[in-house]
């Protein structure tokens, strides 16, 4: 399956948005955005590690009224660890001051436990918690009056308004096989990453397949996020990106290796190109490169280059 346009291309900038100066805010993203990427992710935790972490609604908001050439996705949101009806107020809220600039990711998430039950939720509810969050969120978007009573929420009467004009899209993350059904019955399209384009490939397969099978809509809007090293030379790509990865999982980077680009924004894009013939409809870097400025070039570049073919 291959993708119709041209895709999509952006940069993960998570807490570049939120800590630093008002002004070196509206610098990094304008140059974001005067380089001609598309859009910008930003990251969502309550206390990640022991404290670290910033709200995704927050920084999505940050991100949306400092330059508004930019779409935003939240990837991923920590949505087992909210109400729907608060999540569905402030995505109306962003969507009245953005409209249809605002994607939400959604994962399961639980890398840290601790995050996930100092919230009071049981961690083994967290799959089940989403899909009933999901479609809340989903009949919440339009603005009539909703009744819900469910294992984890109860709604009597209640509404969102203004309704989202238009409703702000729904990416699900993850790779099991849960979250091809909730990508089919909740999702706009999958958000993935850590896999190889054969198998970006097959799961975009098991997702048209199972929504055929059920008679609905085929979710299509697919993005891929990815690690990369770029640089003038492969050498020194490899060694930030290593050197990142090491830092931020603890693992040996040759773990990774394989799912982890470095080189060159020609060699980058090189590797990028499977997964839009596979159905990715966006890409998003996350860019290890010899200074922040350098990266977002060099992103610019792989966008420049996977437009022309």
């Amino acid at each position: 399956m291959s993708t119709v346009g041209t895709p999509s291309v952006g940069i993960s900038v998570h807490d570049q948005v939120l800590n630093v100066s008002p002004g070196q805010r509206r610098e990094l993203l304008g140059r974001i955005a005067d380089a001609g990427l598309d859009h910008v992710v930003v990251a969502d935790h309550v206390s990640f590690h022991g404290g670290t972490g910033f709200d995704g609604m927050v920084a999505a908001a940050t991100a949306l009224a400092t330059e508004d050439r930019l779409d935003v996705l939240i990837g991923v949101y920590q949505l087992a660890l909210r109400h729907p009806m608060t999540v569905a107020r402030a995505l109306a809220s962003l969507s009245s001051m953005a409209p249809g600039r605002l994607i939400l990711g959604v994962g399961v998430g639980g890398e840290d436990r601790s995050e996930v039950s100092n919230c009071g939720v049981d961690p083994s509810s967290r799959g089940r918690r989403i899909d009933e969050s999901l479609g809340l969120l989903r009949r919440l978007a339009t603005g009539e009056l909703v009744d819900h009573a469910g294992e984890f929420f109860t709604v009597e009467a209640g509404a969102v308004l203004p309704a989202q004009k238009p409703e702000v899209p729904i990416l699900i993350g993850g790779k099991s096989e849960a979250t091809v059904r909730r990508t089919v019955d909740y999702g706009d399209g999958w958000l993935a990453m850590f896999v190889s384009a054969r198998r970006f490939a097959e799961f975009v397969e098991r997702i048209a397949t199972l929504a055929a099978d059920q008679g609905r809509p085929v979710p299509a809007r697919h993005g891929f996020e990815v690690w990369c090293g770029l640089a003038d030379d492969a050498d020194t790509a490899r060694e930030l990106v290593a050197e990142k990865m090491r830092a931020l999982y603890q693992l040996p980077f040759e773990k990774f290796e394989r799912l982890c680009p470095a080189g060159t924004p020609a060699q980058v894009a090189d590797f990028l190109r499977p997964y839009l013939e596979a159905g990715a409809r966006s890409l998003t870097l996350v860019p290890c490169a010899p200074s922040l400025a350098a990266g977002v070039d060099a992103v610019a570049e792989v966008r420049r280059l996977l437009s022309v073919g």
